[in-house]
């Protein structure tokens, strides 16, 4: 079983025309990591008997090793119905939602869990990172701190849990997270580079700069080092040092999506629509969920008069970033240019209502903060 996927067990049965045996056999085939056998043999349980749910939910343990999250979806929500009760399989549609980055979606299932299970420490920490990516932070600070005693030597943890503290104004778990955070982090590579990326949320450029430096001199492969480094660079206005430092990244991680978003940025800034709409194409072909890269791409379209291709994705950028006063009011722009005139006063509508709420805060919406923070996103077991 890999970490992170749930299986339901059962007990094997030995006639093989009974759908207990097939059971069995599926759940063999699945340890063995057969995943063409054992869906055959789950798929064989269901057309026998539609109301098993644990075949729906290996089936979907099958789809998630895949990594075929809407299909797993799709058999997982089957077995919920049929047995709402069982905390595991809410644990794996959290885990759907989270590999998908859909983390508003996964913060009800891994809450469930955490209310039926509360035990269940990768619920418990998944949660906790679910409201940390979307800025739930005092709720994230509940739900991580009961951790503390498994966490308190994981570097990530303790920043999140002291950034999240911090947002919450809770001074004291604050303190303790980050100062244990110096602690155990010493003079890492990664100490440094976690500290760098919390002073980079802090709008305190200069200082993300020098630990992000110190980062890369003790390790120029580090994960992400070139990533937060170019993006403090942009923050300070170094555009050659920006796009130095981005460079250097795609060499070291040339499939971190990313970095060409961040060039893409760099690169409108400049007024080079040419090489900004390279960038961001390069981006969404490694990841199609970057909003900001779907916005840019989309601005560029609709500035070359290809409205239909820049409508595309605009409407991309809306899904992945409703509450975008910017991409609404370009969407509009581009629906009026279209002819479409109805749907263009709504989008208009839209946009003054975000701004009216004091929701314009499009940079840091598109960007998920300041920084993207993949390297927190890997499933912890």
């Amino acid at each position: 079983m890999l970490p992170g996927l749930v299986s339901l067990a059962s007990g094997a049965q030995t006639n093989v025309r009974d759908p207990a045996a097939l059971f069995a056999a599926g759940e063999a085939a699945l340890r063995a990591n057969d995943l063409d056998a054992a869906e055959a043999d789950f798929r064989r349980v269901v057309a026998i008997d539609p109301g098993v749910a644990g075949a729906y939910a290996n089936l979907g343990v099958i789809e998630m090793r895949r990594k075929r999250w809407n299909a797993a979806l799709v058999d997982l929500r089957k077995a919920e119905n049929l047995a709402p009760a069982v905390a595991g399989i809410r644990l794996n549609i959290g885990l759907v939602y989270f590999h998908e980055e859909d983390y508003r979606a996964a913060i009800a299932p891994f809450a469930s869990v955490v209310r039926d299970a509360p035990n269940s420490e990768q619920a418990r920490y998944l949660l906790g990172l679910c409201d940390f990516f979307t800025e739930r932070y005092a709720d994230a600070a509940d739900a991580l701190e009961p951790l503390w005693d498994r966490e308190a030597n994981n570097l990530s943890y303790l920043y999140v849990l002291g950034i999240a503290a911090g947002e919450a104004k809770r001074t004291e778990l604050e303190e303790k997270a980050l100062g244990r955070l110096v602690e155990v982090g010493g003079d890492t590579p990664a100490f440094h580079l976690l500290m760098g990326k919390a002073y980079l949320n802090r709008n305190d450029f200069g200082i993300a700069v020098a630990e992000l430096e110190k980062a890369k001199a003790a390790d120029p492969k580090l994960p992400f080092v070139h990533l937060y480094l170019g993006i403090a660079y942009m923050r300070l206005s170094k555009n050659e040092e920006a796009l130095a430092e981005l460079a250097k990244g795609v060499r070291v991680e040339p499939d971190v999506a990313y970095y060409y978003d961040e060039l893409g940025a760099l690169s409108s800034m400049e007024h080079d629509d040419a090489e900004a709409a390279r960038n961001f194409r390069m981006a969404l072909d490694r990841d199609p969920r970057i909003a900001s890269a779907q916005f840019g791409l989309g601005e560029i379209l609709q500035r070359q008069g290809k409205s239909k291709e820049a409508l595309a994705a605009l409407d991309a950028a809306e899904k992945l970033a409703p509450d975008s006063r910017n991409v609404r009011y370009l969407r509009g722009r581009v629906l009026k240019r279209l002819g479409r005139e109805e749907e263009a006063k709504k989008e208009f509508a839209e946009a003054q209502r975000l701004s009216d709420q004091g929701l314009a805060r499009d940079e840091e919406i598109m960007r998920e903060k300041v920084t993207p923070e993949p390297e927190l996103r890997n499933v912890p077991e």
